[in-house]
């Protein structure tokens, strides 16, 4: 994807991917939904992001794979499930050519929205 490229939307930037990623990106889009649905959606660095007491995750179209940033956190959490993956500090490479792991990034998505609401409640109490 270009640099110079910006979005609007979330619909904007799945419109603008790759027509074989299309699907792959409303699918992880659905998954997040379901797994934290009182996360709004925005795009952040411009990818898709969902934020829920600040950003929850990011996840963008590459040439041969889906990124998904978690934070580091998120990555930490599920690292022997994840170790099959290419990965960073607060990211990891989902492969085109594999099937998508829905389950593993609806589990991520739920820890990660569990961890960003309790943090906001502490912030309330103090």
């Amino acid at each position: 994807m270009e640099d110079k490229i910006s979005y609007e939307s979330i619909d904007d930037y799945i419109a603008k991917a790759a027509p074989e990623v299309q699907d792959l990106l409303e699918r992880v889009r659905q998954v997040i939904h379901e797994a934290a649905p009182e996360a709004k959606e925005k795009i952040s660095y411009q990818m898709p992001t969902f934020e829920l007491h600040g950003n929850l995750v990011h996840f963008a179209a590459f040439k041969k794979h889906i990124g998904f940033y978690p934070a580091p956190q998120g990555i930490e959490a599920f690292q022997e499930e994840l170790s099959g993956y290419k990965g960073a500090k607060g990211s990891v490479q989902f492969p085109l050519n594999q099937p998508l792991p829905y389950d593993l990034i609806s589990r991520i998505v739920k820890f990660r929205a569990a961890e960003n609401i309790k943090k906001a409640a502490g912030k309330r109490k103090s």
